[in-house]
């Protein structure tokens, strides 16, 4: 009996602990769905901070190893480790790891009697394998690269070249008439100019290919570089100069990792194969593409340039997984003819910056189901965010793990006066919730802001000073941004674009949004124009109109008019053929708004909305009575 007894007690507690158990169980269970509730965003959240910690901590293995250990290092780890694998397809040739390495040895070999460890080389090529062999011959020496854009030419290039201090000029066979146009001053300058080709040497020019081809494929010695650490600068690369000359931004090895991690956080994978027509010269073609490619170990198909009517041909011929993307480009890609064969490719990551909402809709509708993962961060800048979660529109989300680690805010700011609004005691103030702020990152050990290349001016510029307490010091974005009660984050406008009208603010992204609504219309760039005896500046449209199809002012005028407050409707429109953009597809606005609506200077056609009748083609008498003031605006 005593042992029936124990056995239905020891039954009882197994029953009792199993219904405890079962009930916690039940419990745990829910707790997803609770997190769900309260954060439907949970589990990407969650993946997107184990992918942080991971990157984290490989960052921080690579910066205490000894001896340094750099993108450079990756790339022979990845050339030790699978020699045979493709590297750079560009068009109808192929290298692999191995064969890369030993170009870029010859490289070094043939660079070495005329650069030290620590001096910097101008790089001045188009997209080509020669481009990237002397990156990594650079690196090999423990010297720098200053990217230059290949579109620039006679001040600009002079300029880009004079402010890095770089002590030879490397340029493409196709580049010869530009460089000389600058020799002269070059030759003043004790610069050695080298032609990557085999035209014939002159006076001040040298040719590079054959010294390469007759030069050693021996590895250098890694002592060259033995000076290089995390903080050692590795690149300059410049601006766009939109509103003046290019600006070295100062580029350290530490964000040549940060860089390149970004592959790890769209989820591409070792055995995908990225597609590279950005240029080179820029940081999403160079550190997004080409280092993240490195640190991947992957094979990238190296294009010239963009081509919108052969871009899916050739994801499909070289069976494309990873592109990538900057400004216009996949509105580009939307606007070319439909075709039966649209969702017939491999590709699926995209991975860049400045798609439209419209754009992002219509493009997955299109191609099929491309995880497009929008970033946002500018070359020079220390502070940026990424779209983990794929909600169109969003340029990223925020996350306990980033803010913790790069403190930023979105403080009020003054369209007007173009400076931020403080408060009584001198500091600025965090906008709310849902409501439009400029983007400043604090300045620190962690987040550190490196400035530009012998300008001390507009380094400075880029500061804010006394944020939030006395003796701070955050960048200073330029973004006007708004982050949602969800965490997401949408740009507004760059200061400068915003302008001010009636004493309203006017955002001109939001503009050229809803102008794109009307069917006519294929492109347009908003922007301010002054005019005399008014204060602020009046909303002007340059637009491009589709094929076969003439402006139809009604429909324009119908739907700013039901869209947009009279003070945001453009008063004036221009009609381009081609919108002017910058080499990596960014729409310019200063020259537009310094020509502004004066048809004696400008040569395209102009349009007036007038009060009540729409839009009407701008006469040289209708200018002259806005100016003088006798048409009210």
């Amino acid at each position: 009996m005593f042992m029936f007894i124990a056995q239905v007690h020891t039954l009882h507690v197994i029953s009792m602990l199993s219904y405890i158990l079962y009930t916690a169980l039940s419990g745990l269970a829910i707790v997803p769905f609770l997190l769900y509730w309260r954060n439907p965003y949970f589990l990407h959240d969650l993946r997107y901070a184990v992918t942080v910690m991971r990157v984290a901590t490989q960052l921080s293995k690579f910066s205490t190893k000894k001896p340094f250990y750099s993108i450079l290092d990756r790339f022979l780890e990845k050339a030790a480790k699978q020699p045979h694998k493709k590297f750079i397809v560009f068009e109808e040739s192929s290298y692999t790891y191995r064969e890369a390495d030993r170009e870029s040895n010859r490289v070094a070999a043939a660079l070495s009697a005329v650069l030290k460890p620590g001096e910097t080389a101008a790089v001045f090529a188009g997209n080509e394998p020669v481009f990237v062999w002397i990156w990594l011959g650079l690196a090999k020496l423990g010297c720098t690269a200053a990217l230059l854009n290949y579109n620039i030419r006679s001040k600009s290039l002079l300029h880009c070249f004079s402010c890095c201090d770089a002590k030879i000029l490397l340029a493409a066979a196709e580049l010869r008439g530009a460089v000389e146009e600058v020799l002269p001053s070059l030759k003043q300058q004790g610069v050695r100019v080298f032609i990557l080709g085999d035209s014939e040497e002159s006076e001040g020019v040298e040719c590079l290919s054959e010294k390469i081809r007759r030069a050693s494929d021996r590895p250098p010695s890694p002592e060259l570089r033995a000076d290089v650490n995390l903080k050692s600068p590795a690149l300059y690369i410049y601006t766009s100069g939109t509103t003046g000359l290019p600006k070295a931004a100062v580029i350290n090895h530490e964000r040549i990792w940060m860089a390149s991690f970004l592959q790890s956080v769209a989820g591409v994978r070792s055995d995908d194969v990225v597609y590279i027509y950005l240029p080179l010269y820029h940081s999403s073609g160079f550190l997004m593409g080409l280092c993240g490619a490195i640190e991947k170990g992957i094979t990238v198909v190296l294009k010239r340039k963009f081509s919108a009517s052969n871009f899916w041909n050739d994801c499909r011929k070289y069976n494309i997984t990873v592109i990538q993307y900057i400004g216009e480009i996949m509105r580009y890609l939307c606007n070319t003819p439909q075709r039966d064969n649209d969702k017939d490719h491999k590709v699926r990551i995209a991975l860049g910056n400045g798609i439209r909402a419209d754009t992002w809709a219509n493009f997955l509708q299109r191609f099929g189901g491309v995880r497009i993962c929008e970033c946002y961060g500018a070359t020079e800048g220390n502070v940026g965010f990424v779209n983990y979660v794929g909600k169109i529109g969003a340029i990223g989300k925020e996350h306990f793990l980033h803010k913790m680690g790069c403190p930023y805010a979105l403080i009020r700011y003054d369209t007007e006066k173009e400076e931020p609004v403080r408060d009584c005691r001198g500091f600025c103030m965090e906008v709310p919730r849902g409501e439009t702020g400029l983007l400043v990152s604090k300045i620190g050990s962690r987040t550190p802001f490196s400035g530009y290349a012998k300008n001390k001016q507009q380094t400075e510029k880029k500061k804010l000073r006394d944020v939030f307490v006395k003796g701070d010091i955050y960048f200073n974005s330029g973004d006007l941004l708004r982050i949602d009660h969800e965490g997401f984050v949408f740009f507004q406008d760059r200061i400068g674009d915003t302008f001010r009208w009636k004493g309203e603010n006017v955002a001109t992204t939001e503009i050229a949004d809803h102008l794109l609504m009307v069917d006519c219309i294929e492109e347009v760039n908003v922007y301010g124009v002054k005019v005399p005896g008014h204060e602020g500046r009046i909303g002007m449209a340059a637009l491009t109109l589709k094929e076969n199809m003439d402006f139809d002012g009604k429909a324009v005028y119908q739907h700013v008019k039901s869209y947009l407050p009279s003070y945001a409707r453009p008063r004036f429109v221009r009609i381009q053929n081609a919108l002017q953009v910058t080499g990596t597809f960014k729409q310019m606005k200063v020259k537009l708004a310094e020509e502004g609506f004066n048809p004696s200077v400008v040569q395209d056609r102009l349009l007036f909305l007038e009060d009540n009748q729409g839009y009407v083609p701008l006469t040289r008498e209708m200018f002259d009575s806005i100016t003088e003031g006798k048409i009210k605006l």
